[in-house]
């Protein structure tokens, strides 16, 4: 799997993003789901509930920290 974004449009003020560091975050999102499944289908689905939600608090917090420096970064720009 290729990991790079050949066009995106973006607002300017994140135009600073990582896409490639966001990309990556998704795919380690995704495979934690994988993960849940598993867990979900080997009997044990407390398991899995509780790593979704762990890791969708994470992710949220992640992007929102991406986006929070890409608009740092812009206001230092402009």
């Amino acid at each position: 799997m290729t990991r790079k974004v050949k066009s995106v449009r973006v607002p300017l003020e994140l135009e600073t993003l990582n896409l490639s560091k966001l990309i990556r975050e998704f795919e380690n999102y995704l495979r934690d789901l994988e993960s849940a499944a598993l867990l979900r289908n080997d009997g044990n689905p407390e398991a899995a509930e509780a790593l979704i939600k762990a890791r969708q608090i994470d992710l949220g917090k992640r992007i929102a920290k991406m986006i929070w420096e890409a608009k740092a970064e812009y206001a230092k720009i402009s």
